[in-house]
């Protein structure tokens, strides 16, 4: 059970109401530029890096025909007008109800009009204690509906695969069960889709109605490679049958002028038989 931090002196200005304090009453200044980069790495290792890229790709697969979803992964997201030193970068976060899906530099929540709706922080040996300690409360005061956690390392916590739901205010967990071959699973309302974890602490995103595994993009490619190869295999599969009916006809043909040929050459000679017979 992690017991939540005291919240940072930013922190608790975003948990305070706007109206808390007179002086925090700011009017956005359009010539303050936001940084979308912060100058850390976006991921520490391979273990860390795999599970955000896939995972991205295969929401924004996901999620690809609808215009109101932004999906993105290690995006700095401002949450106080005109400071710019005041951020965090999830690993992957998705927003619903976005007026537009055009690429965006970082994400401003007093322009955007909303926080993210959902964020996953992938746990690495120096930033889990910050993910389970102050972006959880951050996450919470700035109204992200859902936050998930995974451990790929399987050394930072228990169950490698942590699910919340903000309610009033604060998160609450949502059942994270475990099969018997030791596979995680989680589900999240927020995106209508399971989460899986391999025994192996490989992350997988299930659609819960087919039961079918969300592709990346690289691997939808494939398929309707692999599709595109089997449709042509099976067409000249196909050709090769027509030819070798139009082979098998053209010979019955041929068979058939045959016999008719020696068939008149038969008469013909009986013929020239019988007149010399009657010759004699």
């Amino acid at each position: 059970m992690v017991t939540k931090p005291q919240l940072q002196p930013h922190l608790a200005a975003v948990a305070r109401p706007p109206d808390a304090d007179a002086a925090e009453a700011e009017i956005d200044d359009p010539t303050i530029h936001y940084p979308s980069s912060d100058g850390e790495p976006m991921a520490e290792s391979e273990q860390q890096y795999l599970p955000l890229t896939e995972t991205v790709a295969a929401l924004r697969h996901r999620f690809r025909h609808r215009l109101d979803v932004y999906v993105i992964g290690n995006l700095l997201v401002y949450y106080r007008m005109n400071h710019t030193e005041i951020r965090v970068a999830p690993d992957i976060l998705v927003v619903f109800g976005v007026t537009s899906r055009h690429p965006r530099d970082s994400w401003l929540i007093w322009r955007e009009g909303k926080a993210p709706d959902f964020v996953m922080e992938i746990a690495s040996p120096g930033t889990w204690e910050r993910d389970v300690g102050e972006k959880r409360a951050l996450y919470a005061a700035i109204g992200v509906k859902e936050y998930w956690r995974f451990d790929p390392t399987g050394k930072c916590f228990t169950p490698a695969l942590v699910g919340e739901r903000l309610v009033d205010g604060e998160y609450r967990p949502l059942p994270v069960t475990e099969d018997a071959s030791g596979e995680l699973r989680g589900y999240s309302p927020v995106l209508g889709l399971e989460f899986r974890v391999e025994a192996v602490l490989r992350l997988r995103v299930y659609d819960p109605v087919t039961g079918e595994r969300l592709r990346t993009l690289s691997e939808s490619e494939d398929d309707r490679q692999a599709e595109a190869e089997a449709r042509q295999a099976e067409a000249e599969a196909r050709q090769a049958a027509e030819d070798a009916r139009q082979a098998a006809e053209a010979a019955l043909v041929d068979s058939e002028a045959a016999r008719q040929a020696a068939e008149a050459e038969n008469l013909m000679l009986r013929e020239q038989l019988r007149r010399l017979q009657e010759r004699r």
